[in-house]
Order: C-alpha cells, then sequence, then structure tokens
C-alpha cells in the first residue's frame, strides 16, 4: 500500500528532525517501512495525511483510554484556553484533580504534578534516595521508566553486576548505583539485595511490565518485593504511568492489592496532554521542597489546560464501570486473535491483563526480557505490515503492549480478527 503524503512528509522531517521523528519508536525501525503522519483522529479511529482510515490500539500509548477527542476532554481544554494557557503560579483546578486522584487510589495521601512521565520517575528516586539516605536503586532489565540517566541502563552478566549504560552520554558515575534484577524472579531480587544490604533506596518497578510487550507479573512477585522492601528499609516504588487510572480506578494497587510507597503516574492523568505525577503517604511527600530539603520543580508542572483534561478524564473514570467493559472486550479480542492464530499454525504467546494486550512469535511463556526477546521479530514485521495495509494500526515494535480504548466496537474488534486471520496465512 502506498502512503505517499506521509513518506514525503518523514522525507521532509528528517532534514530538521533527528531521524524525522521526536520519539524513537515513531521511526518504524524495528518493523522497516515509512511511518504514517496522522492528521486527526476520533474515537477508535485515526486518519493519515493520505485519508486513510485505521482501527487503531495504540491511543497515544495509553492515555485515549475513552477514546481520540473526547467530547468531555476536549470542552474542557478548549474552555480553559479563553482564560490563558499558562501561568507559572498556583490555580484552583490543580488542587481539584489532586484530591480526585488521592480519593481514587489507595495508599497516597499526597501528589505532585510534572509534564511526564520520566520526570515523575526521576523525582520519585531522588525522593526515595532523600527520605532513606541511601543511594542505590534496582530496576528490572525490560522495564522502562523513562529517559534519564539512571534508568538507561541494561543488565550486567550476572546476578548482582553493576549496570553499565546502555546509552551514550550516561556515565558509569550514574550508572554505578543502578542494579539489575531480573523481571518476575524474586530469587535474583534477594541475592542483589544481600550483596548491598543497607544501601538501597528504593525498588523502582512496572507492577505490569509494557516495554517488552505486555508482561504481568507472576503469582507472588509483588507481594514478595513488598515483603523484602519492608524486611530491610526500602521503598518500594511502582511506575504506573501506563497502568495508573487504566487497569482499575486506583490501578495496580487496587487491581492485585498491593500497596508501594511511592506511585507514579503519567498518560491517563493527562488525558492526553503531557502530564506526570508522583504520590505517596504524608511523611514521604513532606520531604519534598517548600516543605523538606529534596528539591523538583517545573515552570509548566500544574499547567491549567493539562490539569483540565486530565480531571474532565478522571472524572469520566471515576464513574460507572469503563474498565470492566474494557476487560471483557480486550478478553474477546484475545481470544479471537488466538483462535485464527492457532487454527492456521502460527506459534504464539498472548499475554493480557485488563486493556493491554500483546502477541508474542515464540513457543514459551514470555515473563521477562529475555524470553520477550526470543520472540521471531520477522514474523512481527509481517504481523505489523499485514495489518497496516488492512487499516489496523497496532504498536511498531514488538516490545511494546498494545492498549484497547473504550470506543472500539465489537465490529471494530471483529474486523481486526478477520484481518488478523488474512495477516496469519502469510506468516
Amino acid at each position: 500500500m502506498e502512503y505517499k503524503r506521509s513518506s514525503a512528509l518523514f522525507a521532509e522531517a528528517q532534514k530538521v528532525i533527528p531521524g524525522g521523528v521526536n520519539s524513537p519508536v515513531r521511526a518504524f525501525k524495528a518493523v522497516g517501512g515509512t511511518p504514517i503522519f496522522v492528521k486527526e483522529a476520533k474515537g477508535a479511529y485515526i486518519i493519515d495525511e493520505d485519508d486513510k482510515k485505521y482501527i487503531e490500539y495504540i491511543n497515544s500509548w495509553g492515555p485515549m483510554i475513552l477514546g481520540h477527542a473526547h467530547k468531555p476532554v476536549i470542552d474542557a481544554v478548549v474552555e480553559k484556553a479563553k482564560k490563558g494557557t499558562s501561568f507559572g503560579m498556583p490555580t484552583e483546578i490543580e488542587t481539584k484533580i489532586a484530591e480526585l486522584a488521592v480519593s481514587m487510589v489507595p495508599n497516597i495521601d499526597m501528589i505532585r504534578f510534572v509534564n511526564s512521565g520520566t520526570e515523575a520517575c526521576m523525582s520519585a528516586v531522588r525522593l526515595a534516595r532523600g527520605y532513606t539516605g541511601k543511594d542505590k536503586m534496582i530496576k528490572f532489565a525490560g522495564c522502562y521508566h523513562g529517559h534519564s540517566d539512571a534508568f538507561l541502563i541494561q543488565a550486567g552478566s550476572g546476578a548482582v553486576t553493576f549496570g553499565s549504560p546502555n546509552s551514550p552520554g550516561v556515565t558509569r558515575g550514574t550508572a554505578k548505583d543502578t542494579l539489575l534484577a531480573r523481571y518476575n524472579d524474586l530469587e535474583n531480587v534477594k541475592q542483589i539485595i544481600a550483596q548491598n544490604e543497607g544501601e538501597i533506596a528504593c525498588i523502582i518497578i512496572e507492577p505490569v511490565a509494557g516495554n517488552m510487550g505486555c508482561i504481568p507479573p507472576v503469582e507472588g512477585f509483588l507481594e514478595g518485593l513488598r515483603t523484602l522492601c519492608d524486611a530491610h528499609n526500602i521503598l518500594l516504588v511502582f511506575d504506573e504511568v501506563m497502568t495508573g487510572f487504566r487497569l482499575a480506578k486506583g490501578g495496580v494497587q487496587e487491581l492485585l492489592g498491593v500497596n508501594a510507597d511511592i506511585v507514579c503516574f503519567g498518560k491517563v492523568i493527562g488525558g492526553g496532554l503531557p502530564v506526570g505525577a508522583f504520590a505517596a503517604r504524608k511523611e514521604i511527600m513532606e520531604h519534598l521542597a517548600p516543605l523538606g530539603p529534596v528539591y523538583q520543580a517545573g515552570t509548566l508542572s500544574g499547567n491549567p489546560l493539562a490539569m483540565a483534561a486530565g480531571l474532565a478524564m478522571l472524572q469520566e473514570l471515576n464513574q460507572g464501570d469503563v474498565f470492566k467493559s474494557l476487560q471483557e472486550k480486550t478478553a474477546y479480542l484475545h481470544q479471537g486473535i488466538a483462535k485464527v492464530l492457532t487454527e492456521a499454525g502460527v506459534t504464539h504467546q498472548i499475554n493480557r491483563i485488563g486493556s493491554m494486550i500483546s502477541v508474542h512469535f515464540c513457543d514459551d511463556a514470555v515473563i521477562d526480557f529475555e524470553s520477550s526477546a526470543k520472540g521471531n521479530n520477522d514474523s512481527f514485521k509481517k504481523f505489523f505490515h499485514g495489518l497496516l495495509n488492512r487499516g489496523i494500526y497496532i504498536a511498531p515494535s514488538a516490545f511494546e503492549t498494545w492498549f484497547l480504548s473504550d470506543a472500539l466496537s465489537y465490529d471494530d474488534l471483529d474486523t481486526t480478527i478477520a484481518a488478523v486471520k488474512e495477516v496469519a496465512k502469510e506468516l
């Protein structure tokens, strides 16, 4: 299929923007070909610059849980914009969304808003270090917490090896305080703690991973982390940038019944505008400036447009039971895709929780980064482009979860399953 206008726009963009994109995965490097440029979107659909329409399963990487251009959110932003777009001063709406978020999420008393999930995770780790007086943190291979230096670390060869930088520009001095663990491997975490007793400030984790495909925690894993943190005076940080207000009103803490000490948010909490946040109990949050010594600031933090979008989104999610509807639609899609791939003899694994799902072309269960990396990327490329050519847009990487919106109809899901059935003949 030809994408003439998108191809021309991509050629223009590459002259003035590195790689032609402002976030790497958009460049289609993982799947090949030319990225489509989006002109507009509504509900479950996007329309590209060549006027082609797609059923869409990214939803801005999660925020559009109710669909694109959701009217209450758009109306809130438009009305707020008429009164000014940025002040760098306190506004009432910041308190309103803070009160609502705190009421929806268990185990938090206070919340601070920032401009991105990266900022939220970066600030949460700084707060954990300031609160505990310790320097090191544990993160998990395959979990992405934004592009702050301390998070761009790859795993070492041994269970207790210090991390090494995974990107030029990240110093070894920064990397030395980041310890790498294997996702869903509690014994590995125990070994790392034993080798660094009394030095670890926090464990940060995507409680449901979304950056190596969708990978839920195995039974007892999060509970085991909670027990270890309590025993060793370590703070447990949940990066719920993807899962917060998506898997349940209170995120993974509510869904799986495990409490974190600090929780990071983004995506849904901004209603589609750039917003992040981090939250915790009062005694932890009061270590932040201006009350405490841990400094964090941002000119656009609490931006009125972003707060208006986020408040409208959370108010919608706090009514009714959209999460039940989303879970049912995602289960329906899962069953349909699994059926047609199995009938076609295509080796695959499908992971799902709530409204997050991913398809992996491999033999064994996908439970961590290592098992995710075993997937057949050539099959995924054919799968991606086969669906794209049939008007279905999924994440352009085998290592990204899909996000469903409640704007998807069952007809949309049936159309998607039918497209997968056709593509399966080519795999």
